[in-house]
């Protein structure tokens, strides 16, 4: 398909215009990260979550404080009576929409003295349970960073793609005008002439479609920054790799600081707290219950009290036991034991895949240094033949078509030394987020 030059600049523009040029701006990596970490969603749920295991991480939770509950009852009759009395002692007794009333004021308090050491588990249970949300907001903000940061690259990753289409296309067009002049005065063949402006409109739609692929990044990029789509930022095109990382160094820091393992542990410390937990409810619970009720009564009818009040306080201690409940209290224990068992395994599972995530990334790793190593050469070398090729195809000594095929190979060797850099730098930001060491 040919595309011609004010076709191309149209679609270049209108590709450039998506992005408000005025929002425009260098954006680190560093500010990324922190608008990131201040505006994604994931963030904000973890931390209410770590919150909620603040909250729940009370004496009060744990069993340690009483508990009050007070009453209150008004009650109200309308009755009819009609009776007579044995030997005529006195008159009948004849009433009717007889009024009375009673209520009845209470409050009492039940505090458990003793539970088999319950309460105690209970409480370190909601410590730990504490400081496991806090370990699971850890794992999300790097797994974030990690997110971010391999994003960030991969932007400029594209921007050094298109840098690299439009070094091709200014050689491709270079390539062009000398084959139209040599064309037009002769010395040219309308074969080569044509050949030069297919590749330049070839050159042109590879250029297009990776500008696309950039622009979209962007608009990914933004997007999971939880901000405008829209805004348009510039990034600094280079991509820095940190001193050759360590592979025994990367497992032991992995085996002692990585947030998920961590979580892990926790985990089988609260499957254990369980266990003990229930196992404390098979002992006595001996209660401190006290309380006090105020009682009064209105009486509308004829006899009895017309009216009067109570009040009533008592104290004392209560023990209970549970001696049978259709062995349920002995499954729980059985249960909760083999729950315990289920969170080792997970523990001894999540450290030998940490393992083997961080082994499988060290050797992306290592592979991507040493096809750096290996492109960087190959680029240079390119760079070389284009020189001499496009010397030579001036002179008339190379064809058009050796021409482009050194173009091609400068081209491609770049795109992979790109490639190798990114490779490199996503190995390496995947192997410090398996360690714990983004934090």
């Amino acid at each position: 398909m040919k595309i011609s030059g004010l076709s191309f600049s149209l679609l270049v523009a209108f590709s450039v215009s998506i992005f408000p040029s005025q929002a425009q701006k260098n954006l680190s990596l560093e500010d990324a990260i922190q608008q990131g970490l201040q505006n994604h969603y994931s963030i904000q749920i973890a931390k209410k979550r770590e919150k909620q295991a603040l909250n729940d991480n009370t004496l009060g939770n744990a069993g340690f404080l009483p508990t009050i509950t007070g009453n209150f009852n008004k009650n109200y009759t309308i009755s009819g009576l009609d009776q007579e009395f044995f030997g005529g002692l006195r008159a009948p007794l004849v009433q009717s929409g007889v009024n009375s009333n009673s209520s009845n004021t209470g409050v009492a308090m039940v505090w458990t003295l003793y539970d088999g050491k319950g309460m105690f588990i209970l409480r370190d249970r909601f410590k730990e349970l504490q400081n496991l949300g806090a370990k699971q907001t850890e794992a999300t903000i790097e797994n974030l960073i990690a997110l971010i940061s391999a994003s960030y690259y991969d932007i400029i990753r594209q921007d050094l793609r298109v840098n690299n289409f439009k070094k091709g296309l200014e050689i491709s067009n270079d390539r062009l005008k000398l084959a139209k002049d040599r064309f037009e005065v002769g010395q040219g063949s309308k074969v080569d002439f044509y050949s030069a402006q297919v590749d330049y409109n070839e050159d042109k739609a590879l250029l297009l479609a990776q500008e696309q692929s950039y622009l979209s990044t962007k608009i990914y990029f933004n997007t999971l920054l939880v901000r405008e789509h829209m805004i348009d930022f510039d990034v600094v095109s280079t991509i820095e790799l940190l001193p050759k990382l360590k592979l025994e160094e990367l497992k032991n820091q992995a085996l002692q600081q990585n947030p998920n393992l961590i979580s892990a542990l926790l985990n089988k410390k609260v499957a254990d707290m369980d266990i003990k937990n229930l196992q404390s409810q098979q002992q006595p619970v001996i209660d401190l219950v006290a309380g006090y009720n105020y009682s009064t009564v209105n009486n509308g009818a004829g006899f009895g009290v017309s009216r009067g009040s109570s009040d009533v306080m008592n104290y004392g201690i209560r023990a209970s036991i549970n001696i049978f409940d259709g062995s349920n209290q002995k499954r729980r224990i059985q249960n909760a034991k083999i729950n315990a068992e289920i969170a080792d395994l997970q523990v001894l599972d999540l450290k030998n895949t940490l393992v083997s995530n961080i082994e499988k990334a060290y050797v992306n790793y290592e592979n991507a240094l040493n096809l750096i190593n290996l492109e960087t050469e190959n680029y240079g070398i390119a760079k070389q033949n284009i020189d001499i090729a496009f010397d030579r195809f001036k002179v008339g000594i190379a064809t058009s078509y050796e021409l482009r095929e050194v173009q091609r190979n400068a081209v491609a060797a770049e795109t992979r030394l790109i490639e190798a850099k990114f490779a490199a730098k996503t190995a390496e930001i995947e192997l410090i987020r398996l360690s714990g060491n983004l934090l």
